[in-house]
């Protein structure tokens, strides 16, 4: 598929607006993680806490298909704006309401109306970028996760002194105010009919496709382990300040963002998406293997693994979200990248409470949390065996 003629800087502004939203949008969905010790501080139990922190991420899993087949009907700039719009409001719904179960839904339908940013936004990057600059144009929107989590952390605990309520505000307004923003510059790219790209049915046909859902399904677990349970293992398990404790994890989300950049531009050169993704998936299996060893053995070096692991655990999905895109082509590539979502927030959303539950059984302390993490270190191995490399066609 060959994008439409277009200056340039139109292309990369579209694109920097875009990930704005999904900033914004993965901050409301993944950036409850930082208010755990807060909720805890309120008397919440660790395993109370961590179902709030999973309500947005469950909302986006029911919704990311419905979202995913809007924007291939309607074009992703409607998608985009409506769902943030939604999920701010939805949000501020949130933070006037302190009992748990409105509560819990409020943010659960934040996470629902944010899902237009999964498919829409990758869709948008498909139609606007050729395929020798897709990968690092997918990298710099895949940064919207790792950068909405490093503001996040930054940002939210400071503001839950009186609660919780003003750091769900904050969520919200940002939400509001990026709607308005692709509202303004976003413009829907023009693309050939499914027939001219070669597309002349359901890409499900073949088991590629459903090989990288798989795939990153299982690579979400540890990385939703690392994002979630970070913080808290920093500042209740080794005694770390909230504020030194978020501004390391600020730090390695930042790195993370950037390795996502780097993973783009390598999976440009090297005329493949898959084979950059086994390796990063081999070698998040070693720091994983790293850090469990280090926390069991209660070793101070563990930070280090830590940090290292924060930053290698987001490096690979946006090469499965390019694979996914180019695969699907763009008659397909809302709806297959709203399934590649539900896999991976289907993993997030499952991983938190029994995480939670090791981490209780092992004694609530460091302890514990060195049995969580050896927990989860073969799932990325696993995944390295899944990913469909020899089928994947070269990047032309």
């Amino acid at each position: 598929m060959v994008p439409p003629e277009s200056p340039p800087g139109r292309r990369w502004l579209i694109l920097g607006i875009g990930l704005l939203g999904l900033i914004a949008g993965c901050a409301a969905q993944y950036g409850l993680a930082y208010l755990i010790p807060a909720m805890r501080a309120e008397g919440a139990s660790l395993e109370a806490a961590s179902l709030l922190v999973t309500a947005p991420i469950a909302g986006v899993l029911v919704a990311l298909i419905a979202w995913g087949a809007a924007a291939d009907r309607w074009g992703e700039r409607i998608v985009l704006v409506s769902g943030l719009a939604l999920a701010g409001g939805a949000e501020l719904g949130a933070a006037a309401i302190s009992a748990p179960l409105p509560r819990w839904l409020l943010l659960f339908a934040v996470g629902a109306a944010s899902a237009a940013i999964h498919a829409a936004s990758g869709r948008l990057i498909l139609g606007w970028f050729g395929v020798r600059e897709r990968g690092l144009a997918m990298g710099i929107r895949q940064a919207g996760l790792p950068l909405g989590l490093a503001l996040a952390a930054v940002a939210l605990p400071p503001l839950a002194g009186d609660g919780i309520a003003p750091p769900l505000v904050a969520l919200g307004t940002a939400c509001l105010v990026t709607a308005a923003l692709i509202g303004v510059v976003v413009r829907d790219p023009v693309r050939p009919a499914a027939a001219a790209n070669g597309i002349t049915g359901s890409p499900y046909r073949e088991p590629f496709l459903w090989r990288i859902h798989l795939a990153s399904a299982l690579l979400v677990v540890p990385q939703i382990t690392i994002a979630v349970y970070a913080f808290d293992y920093l500042v209740n398990a080794l005694g770390w300040s909230i504020a030194a404790a978020g501004l390391l994890l600020a730090v390695t989300q930042l790195a993370g963002a950037g390795s996502r950049l780097v993973a783009g531009w390598w999976s440009d050169r090297a005329g493949s998406r898959l084979g950059p993704m086994r390796t990063v998936a081999l070698a998040i299996g070693l720091v994983l293997s790293l850090v469990a060893g280090l926390a069991l053995a209660g070793i101070t070096a563990v930070v280090v693994a830590l940090a290292l692991a924060a930053v290698v655990t987001v490096m690979p999905n946006g090469l499965a979200y390019t694979a996914v895109a180019e695969r699907a082509g763009s008659g397909w590539a809302g709806r297959a990248l709203g399934i590649q979502n539900t896999f991976q927030n289907l993993g997030g959303a499952l991983v938190p409470v029994p995480v939670a539950l090791l981490v209780t059984a092992g004694g609530g302390d460091a302890l514990g949390y060195g049995l969580a993490f050896a927990a989860v270190t073969a799932f990325p191995f696993i995944a390295a065996i899944v990913i469909p490399v020899a089928h994947e066609a070269a990047v032309a």
